[in-house]
């Protein structure tokens, strides 16, 4: 069931966008966003039209700011694998777009994407917009995305070693503050209690970022579609690094098992997401 909820959330999410898209005319640096929100598996996207569904939003609503949410993760995407950020040559088994257009090129991308993120979650159909946007400012600024971002190439210049609490509080805003806005989308747009789900998305949000660090530590190149041990070779404090591979696959195990726990709230309605948090630490791409 999860998997054909993914499959359907991605073809939804990047039917819309490229559609959106359509009206901005074809020009290069259009033609290098649609180049850009090809592929991957769009898991915020789906967290978003999943935890809408929990409370009957209709997908042709959640589209709007699950679409959104894809939007300002791709940008994040193209702006990290700049040669001044993590200096990508591959995203998402294809040349990053700095590599196939310019940096320039991908700057403008980035930028473009950023402002479209907020144009589609204000679509004048979906409930509490305002408030979803508001959300999204503080989870991709310098209280959350950007600040992670900061934090880590702090960390990568600094002869100081990160501990297992600095290196939460990167994930937190680095990878956790997209992932829990999206997860919480739902509740928000429905005007309902947002604590199970935001208990859920702190523990998956922490569970992906240490997956992340297990398959960068000893993942399948191909299967992921980018280089991997990046993180070893820059002698970059991880989750792996200070726990070791046991020790990070059980700490992510306990974090599912948390995540599932504070959605079991919810019943039978819990079970896609339940198979999200389950994927989080299971995939291997």
């Amino acid at each position: 069931m999860f998997r054909d909820r993914l499959d359907f959330s991605a073809e939804l999410v990047e039917k819309t966008i490229i559609n959106y898209l359509k009206d901005f005319g074809e020009i290069e640096i259009v033609d290098a966003m649609r180049y850009s929100l090809q592929g991957g598996k769009k898991l915020r996207a789906f967290f978003v039209l999943e935890s809408s569904s929990l409370f009957e939003i209709d997908p042709g609503l959640a589209k709007w700011p699950a679409s959104g949410i894809e939007a300002m993760h791709t940008y994040s995407l193209v702006h990290d694998d700049l040669p001044d950020m993590d200096n990508d040559d591959l995203r998402r088994g294809r040349p990053t777009v700095h590599k196939k257009w310019d940096v320039a090129t991908a700057i403008l991308v980035g930028d473009a994407l950023q402002a479209l993120s907020f144009e589609l979650t204000l679509n004048n159909v979906v409930p509490n917009s305002n408030k979803l946007a508001y959300n999204l400012a503080k989870a991709s600024g310098a209280k959350g995305m950007v600040m992670g971002q900061a934090l880590d190439i702090s960390a990568e210049k600094s002869t100081a070693a990160l501990s297992l609490d600095d290196i939460v509080k990167l994930q937190q805003g680095k990878t956790g503050a997209l992932i829990l806005w999206a997860i919480t989308a739902g509740a928000h747009m429905a005007g309902e209690d947002v604590r199970p789900l935001e208990n859920y998305a702190k523990a998956v949000g922490l569970a992906f970022q240490i997956a992340d660090d297990l398959l960068d530590a000893t993942g399948n190149q191909i299967k992921a579609g980018k280089k991997l041990m990046k993180d070893a070779s820059a002698n970059k404090a991880t989750f792996v690094s200070l726990l070791g591979v046991d020790g990070a696959q059980k700490k992510a195990r306990d974090l599912i098992d948390e995540a599932c726990d504070s959605v079991a709230i919810y019943g039978q309605r819990s079970q896609v997401l339940k198979q999200a948090a389950e994927f989080v630490i299971s995939r291997d791409y």
